[in-house]
């Protein structure tokens, strides 16, 4: 059996739906599994045992000259490829237009994908032709990915012990190991304090109380801050500076690298942010807060993972920008994270 999954973008939501490699494995052993998805999100994928073929689309190079010779070229060439592959069924897990194109130009007979109430875009539903609907126990991100394969199968995921991975070479592990090495104590724990919406993010100060609060209770632990643009390198590095000998500022990584470092860590801690879900998926503890979205839909799920929910009235808004902002950070109280943190790195006490 041939199976293509869809699922272009972005890196959080195509990290959420890595669990249904582990299903197909369990539910048709055997198959032959590729993947699609935007360049710039394949190293997420490179090296997973359990995937034939990643390929890669670059829509947004393409977007920049639709008529060009070179991207007639290019998607032709992905086309000639998805063809040839003659796969048995496809599941599109993004239920857009674009990904309906692709589930549409594969020329799978069976394409598996949301119904009316789940697709992102309606004109999704004329490119798929088996329309899953979901149920209030599909709420979690995760799980609508696993509704959409397991219709296949008998549409029971809930009976499987499921797990997520990301590849890492042996050289990538050893870099993390030397990189971590840097840090004293035997306990590290990892600080993503950016977001890329504002109204994801917790304030600096808070921040600042949470590491103190953390470094004043357990003295073997050491706190490692990593960012992902200069606004956050600057914030990071303060902080950093300002907790003092141990705190370390993590340098600029490649994605399999961070991976790798978060394959080795202890505890990371964040808002509702790509590093979160990446630690998650190789499978370190979380502390994570949300505010304009919905921990009982994004977050880590199990008892290795602790969520934190805004109380505002408003929450779960998905707003970007919001007035209220300022009293919205409030609700995450740092005492609230300490005590999560405290329950992970030291149960029972």
């Amino acid at each position: 059996m041939r199976i293509l999954i869809v699922k272009l973008s972005a890196l959080g939501d195509i990290i959420h739906a890595l669990p249904v490699l582990d299903y197909l494995r369990q539910a048709a052993p055997g198959a032959e599994i590729d993947w699609v998805l935007e360049e710039q999100n394949r190293d997420i994928l490179e090296g997973h045992p359990l995937i034939r073929n990643v390929i890669c689309i670059n829509t947004r190079k393409w977007r920049k000259a639709p008529f060009s010779v070179a991207t007639r070229r290019e998607a032709g060439a992905i086309v000639k490829q998805l063809r040839s592959a003659s796969y048995n069924m496809l599941f599109d897990l993004q239920g857009n237009i674009k990904s309906g194109i692709i589930a549409a130009l594969a020329g799978v007979p069976h394409r598996y994908g949301f119904d009316r109430d789940g697709v992102r875009e309606s004109l999704n539903l004329m490119f798929t032709n088996h329309h899953v609907p979901l149920s209030p126990d599909d709420h979690h991100v995760s799980n609508r990915s696993l509704k959409i394969v397991s219709s296949a199968f008998g549409g029971n995921y809930g009976s499987y012990a499921l797990t997520s991975y990301i590849h890492t070479t042996h050289e990538e592990d050893e870099a993390a190991a030397e990189l971590l090495s840097l840090a004293p104590g035997n306990t590290h724990l990892l600080f993503h304090t950016g977001t890329t919406w504002e109204t994801k993010k917790w304030s600096i100060e808070d921040w600042l109380e949470l590491g103190r609060l953390v470094l004043n209770r357990f003295p073997s632990v050491s706190i490692l801050f990593s960012w992902a643009n200069n606004q956050e390198h600057e914030e990071a590095e303060w902080l950093t500076n300002e907790l003092g000998n141990r705190a370390l500022l993590l340098p600029r990584l490649q994605l399999k690298s961070f991976c790798a470092v978060l394959k080795k860590i202890d505890l990371a801690v964040g808002g509702d942010t790509g590093p979160i879900h990446i630690a998650a998926a190789v499978g370190t503890p979380t502390v994570s807060f949300y505010r304009a979205t919905d921990a009982r839909r994004n977050g880590p799920e199990g008892s290795r993972h602790i969520t934190l929910q805004s109380s505002m009235p408003c929450t779960i808004c998905l707003e970007r920008s919001c007035p209220d902002d300022k009293n919205c950070r409030l609700t995450i109280r740092n005492v609230d994270m300490f005590a999560a943190i405290v329950s992970i790195l030291a149960p029972g006490k």
